[in-house]
């Protein structure tokens, strides 16, 4: 006799993004991170004279950071500074 039971199989659950065999093109993968990016932080533009971002970047490359790593401890530290 058929037993009919609830069962979960892996073609009802959410696909992933990336399949093999279709890879996300460059411009997806790029909206993808974006897109994640954007759901716990906040964008900031800014336009700064040649030698500071020149200071940043060599910030940058010495701790070995990224240049929001580098403005958010900036930031942080000249806020508590203030207060």
């Amino acid at each position: 006799m058929p037993q009919t039971t609830d069962t979960v199989t892996s073609s009802s659950k959410t696909k992933r993004a990336y399949r093999k065999g279709e890879p996300l093109s460059g411009t997806e993968r790029q909206l993808a991170s974006i897109a994640r990016k954007r759901a716990n932080q906040k964008e900031i533009k800014v336009f700064v004279e040649p030698d500071i971002k020149a200071m940043l970047m060599e910030m940058c490359k010495e701790e070995g950071v990224s240049q929001a790593d580098v403005l958010q401890r900036l930031i942080k530290r000249e806020a508590e500074r203030a207060k």
